[in-house]
């Protein structure tokens, strides 16, 4: 398990530390707006919404791939 978290680490370099929905959709295979909302809706991805856009956490997002394996 620590072997495939250090690869999605590695993967996501080029990524900074909090992602806007954009980069998350690219992070997870260029997602549709829809689901990427939908999943953040149901807390699949764990985010804060701070204005009018969503900012979540990298790690989150490595931590819900790794989850789908």
């Amino acid at each position: 398990m620590a072997d495939m978290k250090e690869s999605y680490t590695l993967m996501f370099t080029d990524y900074p530390d909090i992602v806007n929905l954009t980069q998350m959709r690219k992070m997870l295979g260029g997602i549709s707006n829809s689901l990427a909302y939908r999943m953040l809706r149901e807390k699949k991805i764990k985010s804060k919404k701070v204005g009018r856009e969503y900012k979540i956490p990298k790690v989150n997002v490595i931590k819900y791939v790794m989850t789908e394996q």
